[in-house]
């Protein structure tokens, strides 16, 4: 007999960023248990989290258990005792043989557990294993922990209630519908739960209220904005959009200014006109079923019409300072505590921006990348610092370069962010977070485990992708102070970007780095040739080749030095092997591959490498050395896994 499983976790608001990990973490959690099941399926609201399975047994199947009992060699009375209390005579017994010797045992059958009980033990321990950032106490201090207070917990299998208290709350039968619309307690079985939850306005499956939230915003020109939409999706249990309006006068002020005041600070979407450009009209989700009089609109357009305001005055009361001027007040706005402020900050960037061989303008933007944030624009809306320097900057007739530059310098913000526009651009941001960097990691401050305060990580990998695909070929470590651990820090950004962004393979970009990795662009030429030559039927048998010679010279221990004296090569395979190279040497692999490999191949089957004259031996030794270090300035192709 299979039943359904039915596991709802109430609370009060959960923040939206959080669910869809902890619904990850409950699904596994779940599994753990090792209780079968057909199927399962997870679903969320700001309420609630739940879970629910298909297909579980009433009762967990029988197995059997292996009892070892005294050995062989014990006396009768110990083989009696054992005997009894497995409630069978002596001459049931089995003998086994262990590594320890003859042992008497048994065959026990164990019958299978009430799945409903198994539940019921281990569903608390569950709920406060689920993960979350941060968690809270609302019982005490000795009492457990979780992002939210629990307010109610349903928990079927079947028809029957899964059995068990936690913080207070027994489990039952009964959920909880829309805080506003709905009743506050609802009786439901695993069958009708999506159902009378719907009755009560709490529409559980996040993409139907996705979908609800796109449908609703038909015919709106709205700003595409993914995240956004993942935001209200879990903010909401019955999300219902409504369009807003605003005086189109706030459109003299910059639609960055206008669209960061709209999503960060009040979950609107920006919407366009027919040629792509900001209207003023807003879209918003309520979590209400309807809005028949407009009082939540006006309610809304009210509450935006005052954040603008806010806008208007700062952008106009910071115009009256240019940002040249506000150079010295960045002394009194510290960075970190150990690294001084960002006017020392500032300085260290500058000395940066012409190291990497900025020209005047980058020097400039350098110099004034930072000073947006003593303006009131940016303490109020922090969201905007650099991209409020770079309208300043342009409003206070800056030349393109600087405003673009100061504008682009936070850029890249994640791995599917922009790199900065131009080459200013890219030399202040690889200054600002080359700076951080080092700094940090100059005074302990370093990334451990998840936790990485002061986005380390992300800068690295900013770092990274500005060299890359800016084409900035500067040696990176020369850049890193000499700092080993910052070093290996990079190592790892490194690896990362050009595996899991870029898909080459892991033994690609281990036998590329191992030939050096500091130049980026050259490291991603070399890689780009490797991905070419791969598919190719000499590649792989020649890499297997040098393989080979590598773990000769390993074994050998020879690391090189001298010259190949062409006087002891014997005429054949070594021989033609020696003229083949140096015909070939100084050209690129791509070019000889065909040519070479056949006669690697011949030396290996025709030589003998560990020949019993020393002279001989450190000769063909110095050969293959010599062979393996023409071509490993492209990669360390011992590094290749290979068929062979």
């Amino acid at each position: 007999m299979s039943l359904p499983f039915l596991f709802e976790i109430g609370v009060e608001e959960i923040p939206d960023w959080m669910i869809p990990d902890a619904l990850e973490n409950l699904r596994l959690l779940f599994e753990k248990l090792e209780i079968p099941y057909e199927s399962v399926t997870l679903d969320a609201t700001p309420r609630r989290l739940v879970l629910r399975a298909e297909g579980l047994p009433a009762r967990q199947a029988d197995s059997q258990e292996r009892v070892l009992g005294p050995a062989k060699s014990a006396p009768p009375q110990a083989v009696e005792g054992f005997a009894r209390k497995q409630g069978v005579k002596p001459q049931d017994l089995a003998i086994e043989t262990t590594p320890k010797g003859d042992y008497y045992s048994f065959i026990r059958n164990v019958p299978g557990r009430l799945t409903k009980d198994i539940l019921a033990e281990a569903l608390p321990g569950i709920v406060l294993q689920i993960y979350f950032p941060k968690t809270m106490y609302w019982t005490g201090k000795s009492g457990p922990r979780f992002i939210r207070p629990i307010r109610w917990i349903v928990a079927l299998l079947g028809e029957e209630i899964v059995p068990f208290e936690l913080a207070g709350v027994r489990s039952g039968a009964l959920t909880s519908g829309h805080r506003r619309l709905g009743a506050k307690e609802i009786a439901v079985t695993p069958a009708d739960y999506v159902e009378r939850l719907r009755h009560h306005y709490v529409i559980l499956s996040a993409e139907e209220r996705r979908n609800r939230i796109r449908e609703g915003l038909a015919g709106v020109r709205v700003k595409p904005d993914p995240a956004l939409l993942e935001t209200l999706v879990y903010l909401t249990e019955f999300p219902t959009p409504i369009v807003g309006s605003f005086d189109p006068q706030f459109l003299e002020l910059p639609e960055e200014v206008l669209v960061t005041v709209m999503r960060h600070h009040q979950k609107y979407f920006s919407v366009e006109d027919a040629q792509g450009k900001l209207a003023p009209q807003f879209a918003t989700v309520m979590n209400i079923d309807a809005d028949p009089e407009g009082f939540i609109r006006r309610g809304n357009e009210r509450v935006l019409r005052a954040r603008f305001n806010d806008a208007r005055f700062f952008w106009e009361t910071d115009q009256k300072k240019k940002l040249a001027d506000r150079l010295p007040d960045l002394a009194h706005v510290t960075f970190q505590a150990k690294l001084g402020s960002y006017r020392d900050k500032t300085k260290r960037i500058m000395a940066l921006v012409k190291e990497l061989g900025g020209k005047p303008l980058a020097v400039r933007a350098a110099r004034l990348c930072k000073c947006d944030l003593s303006t009131e624009l940016v303490k109020e809306f922090t969201e905007l610092q650099g991209v409020v320097g770079g309208l300043y900057a342009r409003a206070q007739g800056e030349r393109p370069e600087v405003w673009q530059a100061i504008y682009d310098h936070y850029k890249p913000e994640s791995m599917e962010d922009a790199i900065p526009r131009h080459l200013a651009g890219r030399q202040v941001s690889l200054a600002d977070k080359l700076d951080t960097l080092r700094g940090c990691f100059r005074v302990g401050l370093i990334p451990t485990g998840s936790r990485d305060p002061f986005g380390l990580r992300r800068a690295a990998q900013g770092v990274v992708r500005i060299l890359v695909e800016g084409k900035i070929a500067v040696p990176l470590l020369d850049l890193l102070e000499g700092n080993p651990q910052l070093a290996a820090f990079f190592e790892d950004r490194v690896k990362f970007y050009f595996k899991d962004h870029r898909g080459f393979k892991y033994d690609e970009v281990n036998a590329a780095m191992a030939a050096g990795w500091s130049n980026l662009v050259d490291l991603e030429a070399r890689l780009m040739r490797i991905r070419t030559l791969r598919p190719t039927p000499d590649f792989e048998p020649l890499a297997a080749s040098f393989k080979r010679i590598h773990n000769i010279l390993v074994q050998a221990g020879f690391t090189g030095g001298g010259a190949i004296d062409q006087s002891l090569l014997e005429p054949g395979p070594e021989l033609e092997l020696y003229e083949e190279f140096i015909g070939i040497a100084g050209q690129p692999i791509e070019s000889v591959i065909s040519k070479l490999r056949p006669k690697v191949d011949l030396f290996f089957d025709k030589v003998l490498v560990n020949a019993p004259d020393a002279t001989i031996r450190q000769n063909r030794l110095t050969l293959l050395h010599t062979l393996l270090a023409e071509f490993s300035t492209m990669a360390d192709f011992s590094e290749i896994v290979t068929n062979s």
